[in-house]
């Protein structure tokens, strides 16, 4: 009983504890979104990926420097306390996310292989001037144009893409997409997708996830502007072209991959407004510190190191346990 007990307890912490993270993160977010509006997009982008993925990390450190320490150090090897319903239910429902995200991101890795098999089969090779990418022409009644793929990825377009665009507006649909590449942003997507899908139906944190996706392709779309005004125009001038051609109703079919323009084309309008400021006036920020960037991982690091100096503390140790005591007596 003392083994199982424990293992309840500290799986439903960690699902106790990354929803209530997920929901301090999002809170968080709203807070600084008024404040990080002179950052550029990928500072924007790097700081939500990091306030993200911080939730489940904080999770991991409190249970993992601080419930089980407690809990070996202070809780009797005969006990009397049995693995109620709900604390087993809460351990079952953490377990099933863990589950649940595991099998999302095998689903989605295999089928983002089999469709790449699929498009390579009857594809051709191609060379585009600006991508050092194996890149390919397929026929498709979407019009593809992104990188696919995590750790050895592939740019696909459309022939018709191809056909539509003229030299310059292709230049600019390609550095955008290597912009993507740059940021990792299909790595970057495959790891919020887990922390998302550790929650299961709870909500919290996704309101930050599509302000990661606004801000990866506001930020894709700056990297390429970054090469001249004229670049950001016929970007801008691309986006419309291969918006036009999405089929209503059509969904691009890749699990994994970054897309000059997806299914969504809610999103199109503010993208071009942006490229079109960019081409009139340049890029202007008022304030873009790399140290921005890294500031949510500085502050994740050093609460690791902070929560192994407190947890080598008997006294906090006692607490932690006194609490963790109180909240099994709860579900009893």
């Amino acid at each position: 009983m003392y083994e199982l007990l424990g293992i309840s307890v500290m799986l439903a912490a960690l699902a106790l504890l990354n929803a209530c993270a997920s929901l301090g993160v999002t809170v968080i977010w709203r807070l600084l979104a008024p404040l990080v509006g002179p950052f550029s997009a990928r500072t924007r982008a790097d700081l939500l990926f990091m306030l993200r993925v911080a939730a489940p990390a904080l999770a991991a450190i409190a249970v993992a420097f601080f419930l089980i320490p407690s809990y070996i150090g202070y809780e009797p090897r005969v006990t009397p306390e049995v693995v109620s319903k709900k604390l087993a239910a809460l351990a079952m429902l953490s377990v099933a996310g863990g589950a649940f995200a595991l099998w999302r991101s095998i689903r989605s890795w295999f089928a983002t292989i089999r469709l790449t098999k699929k498009w390579l089969s009857r594809s051709e090779q191609i060379d585009l001037v600006g991508i050092d990418i194996p890149t390919f022409r397929i026929d498709h009644s979407f019009p593809i144009i992104a990188i696919v793929g995590t750790f050895r990825p592939r740019l696909f377009i459309a022939r018709r893409v191809l056909l539509s665009l003229n030299q310059e507006e292709l230049a600019a649909a390609v550095a955008h997409e290597c912009g993507h590449l740059s940021a990792r942003d299909n790595l970057k997507r495959t790891l919020l997708g887990i922390c998302r899908n550790t929650l299961l139906l709870v909500p919290f944190g996704r309101a930050v996830d599509r302000a990661w996706a606004e801000s990866a392709e506001s930020a894709a779309d700056e990297f390429a502007a970054q090469q001249s005004r004229a670049t950001a125009l016929n970007l801008a001038s691309a986006l419309v072209t291969v918006a036009k051609m999405v089929p209503s109703g059509a969904r691009a079919d890749v699990p994994l991959g970054a897309y000059l323009v997806g299914a969504e084309t809610q999103g199109i309008k503010g993208r071009i407004k942006r490229l079109i400021e960019i081409s009139s006036h340049g890029i202007h920020q008022r304030t873009d510190n790399p140290l921005v960037r890294s500031l949510p991982m500085i502050c994740l690091s050093g609460l690791a190191v902070l929560s192994v100096v407190t947890a080598s503390n008997a006294k906090v140790l006692i607490g932690v346990h006194a609490i963790v005591e109180r909240a099994v007596n709860l579900l009893c």
